[in-house]
């Protein structure tokens, strides 16, 4: 778990998940380009990594534009000149209505910004990994990608492709040394899920968080820290034998009892 002389860059880094993976690898000797399209996010994200002592640049990007992934892969090279660990990570929840009544254009939304720029991360950054023969690569999924959400079919369908991408990135090339993971987060204490709670009942979204983690065999929300933590992991040496493959941090949940309505994810 030393990261010491290795580049990690991290999209969605802004805050939430992205942030925690991102001071987690500066706590580990990592050097670590903050992506995210929030630009004022994303400058504290990098200026907290600074605080702990580590080396960090933010580039703004929108990862649904070919231009802007290529411009963070360049400017992570020209800054660090690797790539070693990629959390491709940014994603949104879209809204919560009925697959036939779900609006066009958030569908369209979300599946660009979950997949194409899943898919647009992988596209950019792979082939600086296979250069390198090295890299590992964690996506972010959910559980959303292995079981229903009903009342969430964009981010459902988005985070099942996730997985896909991710299976089918990984036996591409494995040979070469790199390697593609996913991480699939349950309920997570971020500004997703509580968007969530507001979108299900605005006028007490509290009580939406006390139904959903009562459903929680732990009993709670998941940290950003505690996927963080996973995603570190996955970077690692110690995970050296793993690709292709999906590891799911819920609680227990799906484990005990599969999708709960309008359950989010992440």
């Amino acid at each position: 778990m030393d990261f010491h002389g290795k580049v990690a860059l991290i999209t969605g880094a802004g805050n939430g998940i992205g942030r925690a993976a991102a001071i987690g690898f500066v706590s580990r000797g990592a050097k670590v380009v903050v992506v995210d399209r929030d630009e004022a996010a994303g400058e504290a994200t990098a200026g907290i990594l600074r605080q702990h002592g580590g080396q960090a640049q933010f580039v703004a990007a929108d990862v649904t534009q070919a231009a802007d992934v290529q411009n963070y892969v360049k400017r992570t090279l020209d800054a660090y000149g690797a790539i070693d660990c990629f959390c491709n990570n940014a994603g949104i929840e879209g809204s919560v209505a009925p697959t036939h009544q779900y609006d066009e254009a958030m569908f369209d939304r979300v599946m660009a910004v979950n997949v194409k720029g899943v898919f647009l991360g992988l596209r950019h950054v792979l082939p600086v990994m296979l250069q390198q023969q090295r890299g590992a690569v964690v996506n972010t999924a959910s559980v959303a990608g292995l079981v229903a959400s009903p009342g969430m079919p964009a981010y459902v369908a988005s985070k099942h492709a996730v997985i896909g991408l991710t299976k089918t990135a990984a036996g591409e090339v494995a040979r070469a040394g790199v390697r593609v993971n996913a991480v699939c987060p349950g309920p997570i204490d971020t500004r997703m899920i509580h968007s969530l709670e507001s979108m299900l009942n605005a006028d007490d979204p509290a009580s939406v968080g006390t139904r959903y983690q009562s459903n929680i065999p732990i009993g709670r929300y998941g940290t950003p820290e505690e996927v963080a933590n996973l995603v570190i992991f996955l970077c690692s040496d110690l995970a050296s034998n793993i690709t292709g493959a999906h590891y799911v941090l819920d609680g227990g949940r799906t484990a005990t009892g599969g999708a709960v309505t309008n359950n989010l994810v992440r």
